[in-house]
């Protein structure tokens, strides 16, 4: 099943204390690349958390979001002396310098930056982790839902590119044998002008020569067959599992090789135009693969 790497998920969990939120993002990388962010107070899960979602998820960059409340509204609070000590010695400094009385009161200097600390954030410990880790599954679950969905619209609109490179790969292969006739007919013709009134003899042998260099420098058999291979290869792995996007992107790069190949030796309007078509289908593929997994 193809997946895309961009996806959104978000869950929430509670128990009679805490209340959890699991959000994680993912967008398309060429590695995987996990961010895990948490609580201060729940630090100590980024490795579990990190562990769960690398078991989901292959390729991407995936950033992962946790918040935690507490529920009983009891937080905590404390005093940080060391930042009081400095903004009261640098008060006392400041008096004696401008000889003004020195400071009696310290309780002015409680509503100043950092002073005071409140936090209503639980500690997350072992016997919390189980409501976390739920959070985190389900949240991982709606990712990999949504990356699902992607996945089905590329893998649709994939699909239907690949069948109009078909096309355009049959126009090719009906094409290219008259092109070797009508180079033919041409070059008799030619020829027959340009001797008519010289007393020239231009043999058969002479013509199918010229004719068998020229076949020989314009045909595309091998790249039709290695062309069709490729394509038919990548339709196979749209429906593979699991999601093959580096091998999709390694096809794309065979495809347009042969196809510049095919496009340098042939000496058709025709299928200049439809090598031309095939590339601008292959370039549209391109950009679709870059958000597969």
């Amino acid at each position: 099943m193809l997946l895309s790497m961009t996806g959104f998920g978000e869950s929430r969990r509670q128990d009679d204390q805490l209340q959890v939120t699991a959000e994680i993002r993912s967008v398309n990388n060429r590695h995987l690349k996990i961010s895990v962010r948490c609580p201060d107070a729940a630090l100590g899960i980024e490795n579990e958390v990190e562990r769960i979602v690398r078991a989901g998820v292959n390729r991407g960059t995936v950033n992962v979001n946790i918040r935690v409340a507490r529920l009983n509204g009891n937080g905590s609070c404390h005093v940080n002396r060391e930042r009081l000590q400095a903004y009261w010695s640098e008060l006392d400094r400041a008096a004696v310098e401008l000889k003004l009385p020195r400071p009696n009161d310290v309780g002015w200097l409680l509503d100043l930056p950092g002073v005071i600390h409140e936090s209503n954030e639980p500690l997350v410990d072992s016997a919390h982790w189980p409501l976390v880790e739920a959070a985190v599954r389900d949240s991982l679950a709606q990712l990999d839902a949504f990356r699902q969905r992607e996945g089905q619209a590329m893998h649709d609109e994939m699909a239907n590119l690949c069948r109009d490179m078909q096309t355009r790969v049959n126009i090719v292969a009906e094409r290219a044998p008259k092109v070797v006739v009508e180079y033919r007919n041409k070059l008799k013709q030619r020829i027959t002008e340009l001797v008519k009134e010289a007393e020239v003899v231009v043999g058969d042998s002479d013509l199918i020569r010229e004719v068998s260099l020229f076949a020989d420098r314009c045909d595309v058999t091998e790249e039709l067959v290695r062309l069709r291979s490729h394509v038919e290869q990548f339709i196979k792995l749209l429906d593979a599992t699991p999601s093959s996007g580096r091998q999709l992107e390694f096809l794309c790069q065979e495809i347009v090789r042969e196809l510049n190949t095919i496009g340098s030796k042939a000496n058709d309007v025709a299928i200049a135009h439809a090598i031309v078509e095939g590339k601008a289908d292959v370039e549209k593929i391109r950009e679709i693969v870059q958000n597969v997994e």
